[in-house]
């Protein structure tokens, strides 16, 4: 069972998605016209640290 989460921790998850789903829209408009392909690693591997940052933070106790 994860462990409870404070609210600096919530806070900081809440942050992390909101930076996630803004990057989702910018990855898909960047699939859709790839003027520059390396937006397109770069903007996955962005998505991709901030669900490593929340997974750590979710297995961090409170």
């Amino acid at each position: 069972m994860a462990p409870k989460l404070n609210k600096k921790q919530k806070k900081q998850i809440d942050a992390l998605r909101t930076k996630i789903q803004k990057a989702q829209v910018l990855l898909t408009a960047a699939k859709k016209q790839p003027d520059d392909p390396s937006d397109i690693t770069r903007l996955q591997k962005e998505i991709d640290d901030h669900k490593q940052q929340i997974e750590t933070i979710q297995s961090t106790p409170g």
